[in-house]
């Protein structure tokens, strides 16, 4: 593969949420660099498809079927990928999910559950059993994929407010407890990134125009843009930064 890193060459990465969006592009983005890919994700089809798609541009990847929310299917990730591979280097928990739209009262305990159960417990599950695999190695990246809701408040989408606020808190707790062993832990937080789930939000009459009126740069973020952020965050590049909460957003959270 040409444009091979050689800050990723021969590393290995696990990827939650790689089947699509955020998570595919990062994906990609890896394998491009040389890094081996593992993904993560339920929907099986579009992960074997995103690894398809790394084995035509000879790269390695492959992937498992993974709910993050239950702690045996990211047991059986990271044990796959360690057998696979020979050890972990990098992480990016990139797995969760919006929400329904509603506000505190009218939000369901299901739905807050669900996103509770995907968005921040399964940040935790994920390093929970990648950490210990990267202290065999006394050294190690994990990024988090927070948002700009774990920045600010949102009205309207409380559970995913609720849940990225905790993937930053987290993400930072971890750093501390790791700063002197060799692994760095930060998150990527994402405004308005032009993925499927984005594209079902603004199916709503004016539902576009009014999110980018947020947006200083008044334009939507492409996948390919976090994952650039995801692979500095990783590399030796970044080598200084730890317990950060990056904004990808155009200016959103510094108005």
């Amino acid at each position: 593969m040409a444009g091979k890193s050689e800050l990723m060459t021969g590393k290995v990465v696990v990827i939650t949420g790689g089947a699509s969006g955020i998570g595919r592009a990062t994906a990609l983005a890896f394998a491009r660099e040389g890094a081996r890919v593992v993904i993560g994700d339920m929907d099986i089809a579009g992960a074997e498809n995103a690894v398809a798609t790394i084995r035509n541009m000879d790269g390695k990847a492959d992937c498992l079927r993974v709910d993050v929310a239950k702690s045996p299917d990211v047991q059986a990730l990271v044990k796959m990928t360690v057998a696979r591979y020979g050890g972990l280097d990098f992480a990016f928990n990139n797995a969760g999910l919006v929400g329904s739209v509603a506000g505190i009262v009218e939000t369901t305990e299901e739905d807050w559950n669900r996103v509770l159960a995907t968005n921040l417990t399964g940040v935790w599950l994920c390093m929970k059993y990648e950490i210990p695999e990267m202290l065999k190695r006394g050294r190690g990246a994990i990024v988090n994929n927070g948002s700009v809701t774990g920045l600010v408040g949102a009205p309207g989408v409380v559970g995913n407010v609720a849940s990225k606020h905790g993937v930053s808190g987290l993400t930072k707790s971890a750093a501390l407890q790791y700063a002197t062993q060799g692994i760095r832990v930060n998150a990527v937080a994402p405004g308005l990134v032009r993925t499927p789930t984005a594209d079902r939000l603004t199916a709503i009459p004016g539902a576009e125009a009014a999110m980018l009126s947020a947006i200083p740069q008044g334009r939507w973020c492409q996948p390919e843009e976090v994952a650039e952020a995801v692979m500095f965050l990783c590399s030796e590049r970044a080598s200084h930064i730890t317990g950060h909460v990056m904004p990808v957003d155009g200016g959103w959270t510094a108005r």
